[in-house]
């Protein structure tokens, strides 16, 4: 024990806390009668301050102890002295002090009220501590056992607030007690952690956008989360340069998981990053859904009937499970809010996808691609296979040969990089510009780095691991037992693991999945995707809120509040608001 005060500063503290309350208390009793004579006999000589002085210093270590983590605010000291005191009664006065002089132990109610006077006591020392303690508190040092260890902890850094990094941090979260010495910072852009196969639903108002968005901080209460975006990193110093607005700051690592996941590429074509929306944020749903419903507003009232047509012409780039579902998703968007527009209710929308390859869903076996693209055009969604894009207007889509479609609305899923950071690294990368890594999600070549997620090139046979939802939650997993592994001087295992299946919704209340081997199609089809993406939300409460969402879709139309400012692709369209008010 006396080595215990002498590490532990708080402790010593608590002891000359409690030994102040014991003396007062000790002294306040002494010559007081007892309701118990036979017990009152150690009072009697003169061993009942003896008594205090010994027990005080107990009282205050446990209260010292019982407070050093997380409950070191005055209040909570306060009730947990004078619940610790009530805790003494009980032990001392009811059961120990009655057996040293021969009788049994006072738990009955008519014994237990003889000893309220010592129950008072008790409760005073323990209030008395908290008090001494609290008012020692600003004197207390840092303790030196604790301070070294802080000193010692291994620094994990994870850089990516997605599946994967969210993963790991989980995971390490459950590995690592903080009495491990793991020290574990999540740095992320955005400060949720986002479900991005229902980012179709969000873009077609569905679903509320933020339902599908879990707070990083409630998703991983024990890792230091970081707002804000890596920057560089700087192998040979072992720290990462991270940017929040017009602050930086620098976080040193002792491992580093690379999990910043990929971004939107336009391959240097002309015009796209300036004239075609994306697919990868809730902001970019958001816009989305606002541009779509923009175009309906600028068409109900345009006399020019092939203005009317290309602004109620949407056009998807991209034949993959984000370009697929979001156009069909669109398509049950307009055609559910199309009454609310008489001028353009019975105009014909175009609905076009444009895809480099033969099929669309390469993902899925040929098919179930070949039932979703007969679905699809059965409800005169038009599709351009085989077509590559070369650029982009403000008003149309330009193809290689020459060919422009007039547009008012193109997305953009055709294509991703991995972060600029990541490329900028001096390692080995895949010709996509992922990282690569060993079997066990090493980055050779750097010690203590790791990656993961759709930023790394990870080793399947002859091939690599997709970079799906479901890998990047395996991975993340997979990682954090690595990395605790070989921290601990343990042999790391290589990662292994085979996809469930894919599920594809394609709007109408019509999908089309494959789990296991199994197909299946239409209704469904349909029940899966929603009943197992609903399930792997992350959170009861967002689980709640999605089912609503999609009660409420199903027993009222869809919003056509446009919300925010316009998107850039419509903002030469609206009215500017200093005009409209003078």
């Amino acid at each position: 024990m006396r080595r215990r005060l002498r590490a532990e500063p708080r402790l010593l503290a608590g002891a000359g806390a409690g030994f102040v309350a014991g003396a007062v208390i000790g002294a306040l009793r002494t010559g007081q009668p007892d309701p118990a004579p036979h017990i009152a006999e150690l009072s009697a000589h003169g061993t009942g301050l003896l008594a205090w002085l010994i027990l005080g210093p107990l009282l205050g270590v446990v209260l010292a102890r019982f407070t050093s983590r997380g409950m070191g605010t005055g209040p909570a000291v306060a009730a947990s002295g004078v619940l610790l005191g009530m805790v003494l009664w009980v032990i001392w006065s009811l059961s120990l002090l009655p057996l040293l002089v021969g009788e049994a132990p006072r738990w009955s109610a008519p014994l237990a009220g003889q000893a309220y006077g010592e129950l008072i006591a008790a409760t005073m020392a323990g209030g008395l501590s908290a008090v001494v303690l609290i008012a020692l508190g600003p004197l207390i040092p840092a303790p030196a056992a604790r301070a070294a260890a802080q000193e010692e902890r291994t620094r994990i850094v994870i850089l990516g607030g997605g599946f994967a990094g969210v993963s790991a941090a989980r995971r390490l979260e459950s590995l690592a007690p903080r009495s491990r010495g793991w020290d574990v910072t999540l740095v992320s852009r955005s400060n949720y952690l986002l479900f991005t196969p229902m980012l179709a639903e969000v873009a077609s108002g569905a679903i509320e956008a933020h339902h599908i968005g879990a707070p990083v901080r409630v998703a991983v209460p024990r890792t230091r989360f970081v707002r804000g975006e890596a920057l560089d990193v700087d192998l040979a110093r072992r720290c990462v340069r991270v940017g929040a607005g017009e602050r930086e700051q620098e976080l040193p690592y002792d491992q580093l998981v690379l999990a910043l996941g990929a971004e939107p590429t336009y391959r240097d074509l002309p015009g796209l990053a300036e004239h075609t929306l994306t697919l990868k944020s809730l902001a970019d749903a958001s816009a989305v859904r606002n541009h779509v419903l923009a175009q309906l507003e600028a068409a109900e009232g345009e006399e020019d009937p092939a203005e009317r047509r290309r602004l109620l012409t949407f056009a998807v780039v991209g034949g993959g499970f984000a370009g697929t579902e979001l156009l069909a998703e669109l398509r049950d968007l307009v055609a559910a809010v199309a009454r609310f527009f008489p001028d353009v209710r019975g105009e014909p929308m175009r609905y076009l996808l444009v895809h480099s390859r033969e099929r669309i869903l390469p993902e899925v076996s040929a098919g179930l691609a070949a039932f979703a693209l007969r679905q699809l055009r059965e409800r005169g969604i038009e599709f351009r296979l085989g077509a590559r894009v070369a650029g982009a207007t403000e008003r149309a889509l330009l193809l290689e040969g020459g060919e422009s479609i007039e547009a008012g609305t193109i997305v953009w899923t055709a294509g991703n990089q991995t972060s600029p950071v990541v490329q900028a690294l001096p390692l080995e990368q895949s010709a996509a510009g992922a990282v690569k890594v060993d079997a066990c999600l090493r980055v050779p070549g750097a010690e203590g780095v790791w990656a993961i997620g759709d930023c790394a090139a990870i080793p399947k046979g002859d091939g690599q691991h997709p970079p799906t939802a479901q890998h990047a939650l395996r991975e993340g997993k997979a990682l954090a037992d690595n990395l605790a592994a070989a921290l601990r001087g343990g042999e790391p295992r290589p990662f292994r693991f085979e996809g469930v299946g894919m599920l594809v919704a394609l709007g109408h209340r019509t999908a089309v999945a494959e789990l296991r081997g199994a197909r299946f199609t239409g209704f469904v089809a349909w029940l899966m995707w929603r009943a197992v993406y609903l399930g792997k939300l992350p959170g009861l409460e967002k689980k709640v809120r999605v089912l609503v969402d999609w009660v409420v879709d199903l027993a009222f139309p869809r919003d056509i509040v446009l919300t925010g400012a316009p998107d850039r692709l419509s903002e030469h369209q609206a009215e500017a608001p200093a005009e409209a008010a003078s």
